[in-house]
Order: structure tokens, then sequence, then C-alpha cells
């Protein structure tokens, strides 16, 4: 089970777990976000890479709002910040891990990969390694299949790589990046601003690994 997103870091563990010749099951998660471009990337990575099965889920996290993803009265930020910013959303990797744990029960995976990053990241308390580790703890406790003995694993095989190492990685497994969109606000056609904090990691991580940046980017 491969949470996909559609953006850099997630593509990256599609490969890499598609290289250790796991059958993958990618599941995105339509939330409520501020588009759906990432979405379609999503279903690119997944054809591409070849996973196994690609679904996505709909679930409505603009009812809480609380985020600039989930918000649109609240502005994406577009300068850096030392406070955990406005674009964190509340709870959500542990919404997002927890409906990849229910289809990984029923499928009888007892694999679950995901993306975090406690290194090139916006400061999201829910990429930490403690949260993964207690996440895996709290699965094992949770479920019929690891109560009869079929405990579940969660990777993060990113979690402590920097953005440019990721890049390394993803091209090494023969990723396109040309097909993801990780913009917090990119535009239909899935073109990047080039000003949030995901553009801004995302950039910095090309220059540093010496690779060619293939985001396409908004015309100012």
């Amino acid at each position: 089970m491969v949470l996909l997103s559609g953006g850099l870091d997630s593509a990256t563990v599609l490969a890499q777990a598609v290289h250790q010749g796991y059958a993958c099951h990618a599941l995105s998660v339509d939330y409520g976000q501020r588009h759906h471009a990432e979405l379609a990337a999503a279903a690119r990575v997944a054809q591409a890479l070849g996973a196994a099965q690609h679904r996505v889920i709909h679930i409505d996290l603009t009812a809480f709002g609380g985020s600039a993803l989930t918000d649109t009265s609240i502005a994406v930020p577009e300068q850096p910040t030392s406070d955990i910013p406005l674009t964190y959303v509340p709870a959500r990797n542990t919404i997002m891990l927890s409906l990849a744990l229910a289809w990984a029960e029923v499928l009888q995976a007892q694999h679950i990969f995901v993306g975090v990053n406690a290194v090139d990241y916006s400061g999201y308390p829910d990429c930490r390694p403690e949260y993964v580790a207690a996440f895996e703890r709290m699965a094992n406790l949770a479920t019929k299949a690891a109560v009869e003995g079929n405990k579940l694993h969660l990777h993060a095989p990113l979690q402590y790589l920097s953005k440019a190492e990721i890049i390394s990685r993803g091209v090494q497994l023969g990723v396109d990046y040309g097909l993801t969109v990780s913009c917090y606000q990119a535009d239909t056609e899935g073109r990047a601003c080039g000003v949030c904090d995901s553009c801004r990691l995302r950039r910095a991580g090309f220059e540093a690994a010496g690779i060619p940046d293939p985001t396409r980017y908004r015309t100012p």
C-alpha cells in the first residue's frame, strides 16, 4: 500500500517500493485541497511506475478548514516561516494513513509506504519519525489482521534524506519528475506558483542535486 499524493516525495516512494518487488496498490485522497492537479499527477505517476492499482478516496476536510489548503479564505504563505505553516492540514497524515490501513487490511497487505520526510520539510508534526513509529504501534493494536499475527509495517524510506538526496534516488529509479505536481496552489494545468514552501523546497532540491528542474512554472 503506497500513499500517493502526486508530488515528488510520494512518487519516489512508489518507485522504490516497486523496485523492491512489491505489488503496489496506490491510494490518493481528494480531501478538498485547493486544486486537483496533484490527483491527476498521481494517476500519471501510478501508471508510469507500474502500480498494480490506483484508487482515489474522497473525503471533505473543508468541513473543518483550519488550513490554507482546505480554506480558501486563508492565503497560502509565500514567505518562509519558523512556525508550523498555515499549509498544515489538521490530522491529515493520520486520516490518510488510517484510510490506507483500512484498505491494506482488506487486501491482506502488511506494508504501507508513505513519503514523509523529517529533513527538508515544512515543520509538520505528523512527518516526524516518532509519529511514524507511534502510528505503526497503533495500527498493530487496532486491526484484526495484526491481532491474528499479521503484523503491519509502516515504511517511511525518505525520512532522513534531504530533498536533493530524494531527487537523486528517484532519478536512479527512473522517476519522471515532470509528471509530478508539488505546488500548494498549482493552476488547473498543473503549473507551479514557484513561491510557496513546497515550490521553494522542490526547486532548491533540484539545484542541490545538480539535476535540471522539469517543473512547469506559471509565467509572472
